[in-house]
């Protein structure tokens, strides 16, 4: 057998490779480099981003488009410290991530080394589910593994191995087993006899019932979730996270509207609230409570989200979701069960709150309508921080899960972009959309440039309300003088052409539409510049 002896930056590549990693997303430079001399020859693919930002968020959109991690290169320093907003994102909204820095090879008795942090690596932990220092090529490899393992098993967190530059120099042996690597699988509890018993029970009995739909009740799948729904005759919520889980058979789906100021009205109302893989988080809510009074059962796979919960008052059980449900789907499926519920209420509140909503964002919903009315089936959607996704990830009822995406918890700026980048390169030749504002646009407009040199068909929504129009609503709201929410813009369509991008800004909502269906079979990415008075 040939030595297979390289210097450990190089094992790395080979390492990942060997373990299903296809595309590493990065930027390279002198103290990461030898990170990049395995990358061609292992035959992954490398994205270079134009801010490490950027490659963040790439990689956060490839984890979410495939469901595989998503891999970033940095450097030392101000490589690490730019990618920290896209881990900080990622451990928000569980996103498999692992990034991989150099670190300098000793800091405590040297200063004034270029990129030097006082403490590189306490830093990352911040963002992220754990960040560790591989001092030898046995640590690295361990603490890599360790990391997919972890993907695998327990809930999905950005993690970060740093690896000093003399380690990733010096030359080292294959990692262990790579040649027979397999994945572990989850290893939680399939089935719970007793909890899918108790939920069955109480859903029998109900006669105001109402299942709230986490993001992680996505792996139940959509038709497990409406076959559900429809044999407990309960009223449904899913939080953004969530939306698509519930397919249009079921009447009584009051959509994402959790955030309704009015849905604590309603939820007050019931006699059973049973909620699916949601943290029912700030984020969710926008209240502190969720308006009920009634039993209420939690079920999620974290712990730490059903810590603290007053017990006279709440059931919680730490399962699998998909296993129990369906076990409880099994129970009831033949059951003779009747709510109070009927489809005149439920239509009545989504109507009004869509009213509501339309109220809030004035011109934003019939564009929205007339978007989605032209997107192919299948489409990926992410998008940014702006009023036209705040309005239309309430009203807009997904056709499958896991298909939007949004910087839900951390809330950051200029996700959008990159992050479609990311799903586009994860979902070669499949539909994807980006959605952003104009002042969001201006933090990551650079990887315009990687779709172009991608040559992504990716249709790009710039919704232009000339300000920052949330902030402005919100000061007003305060009784605050709005100030610093007006920013000059470039022209954006000139500003898509300097990069190598089709651009257009149409006219009319049917203008906007044929602009969005040419972009999917374009032979780049196509900017595509809406101003409220579309409409």
């Amino acid at each position: 057998m040939a030595d297979q002896t390289r210097p450990l930056g190089a094992q790395i590549s080979h390492m990942l490779k060997d373990r299903g990693v296809d595309v590493i997303f990065g930027i390279p430079g002198v103290h990461n480099q030898e990170m990049y001399r395995g990358i061609e020859e292992a035959g992954i693919t490398h994205v270079l981003a134009r801010h490490e930002q950027g490659a963040g968020f790439m990689a956060d959109g490839y984890a979410r488009a495939t469901g595989r991690p998503g891999v970033a290169y940095v450097i030392t320093g101000p490589g690490l410290c730019n990618i920290m907003t896209p881990m900080g994102q990622a451990y928000s909204d569980s996103v498999p991530m692992l990034v991989i820095s150099s670190c300098l090879d000793e800091t405590a008795a040297r200063r004034g080394q270029l990129h030097q942090m006082k403490d590189q690596r306490a830093a990352a932990e911040t963002v992220c589910d754990w960040s560790h220092e591989a001092r030898s090529a046995e640590a690295a490899y361990a603490l890599i593994d360790r990391a997919l393992v972890e993907f695998e098993t327990e809930r999905m967190r950005p993690k970060h191995v740093q690896v000093p530059i003399g380690v990733l120099e010096g030359m080292a042996a294959i990692s262990p087993y790579a040649s027979r690597f397999e994945r572990w699988g989850p290893q939680r509890p399939q089935r719970d006899e007793y909890a899918s018993t108790q939920v069955a029970k109480a859903l029998k009995e109900a006669r105001r019932p109402i299942i709230v739909f986490g993001g992680g009740a996505t792996l139940m799948g959509r038709t497990l979730c409406t076959k559900l729904a429809m044999a407990s005759k309960a009223a449904t919520f899913e939080t953004y996270a969530g939306r698509g889980l519930i397919g249009p058979d079921h009447s009584l789906h009051l959509g994402s509207m959790l955030a309704r100021p009015d849905s604590a009205s309603v939820l007050a109302t019931a006699d059973l609230v049973v909620v699916i893989g949601s943290e029912l988080a700030e984020v969710d809510l926008w209240r502190k409570e969720l308006g009920h009074s009634c039993k209420t059962i939690r079920i999620d796979e974290d712990p730490e989200n059903l810590a603290g919960l007053p017990q006279e008052e709440v059931e919680a059980f730490c399962v699998s979701s998909y296993p129990m449900m369906e076990a409880t789907w099994e129970l009831i499926k033949d059951a003779e069960i009747n709510t109070d519920w009927s489809d005149e209420e439920v239509i009545r509140l989504r109507q009004r709150w869509r009213a509501e909503v339309d109220a809030e964002y004035p011109g934003v919903l019939p564009v929205a309508d007339a978007l989605k009315a032209c997107l192919p089936d299948g489409t990926m959607i992410y998008s940014d921080m702006t009023q036209f996704a705040y309005a239309s990830k309430e009203v807009w009822d997904m056709d499958e899960p896991g298909h939007w995406h949004h910087p839900y918890g951390f809330g950051t700026l200029g996700y959008a972009l990159p992050a479609a980048i990311g799903g586009a390169v994860g979902r070669d030749g499949q539909p994807t959309i980006a959605i952003m504002g104009d002042y969001g646009f201006h933090y990551t407009m650079a990887e315009l440039g990687v779709a172009v040199e991608l040559g992504l068909p990716i249709p790009i929504i710039l919704w232009d309300n000339g300000k920052l129009g949330a902030i402005e609503a919100s000061m007003v709201g305060a009784q605050i003088a709005p100030n610093a929410v007006i920013a000059r813009n470039p022209d954006f369509v000139k500003l898509a052409e300097a990069f190598g991008a089709a651009a257009v800004k149409p006219g009319s909502l049917d203008e906007m539409q044929a602009a969005v269906r040419q972009a999917f079979s374009a032979a780049g990415p196509t900017l595509i510049h809406v101003t409220p008075d579309i409409a």
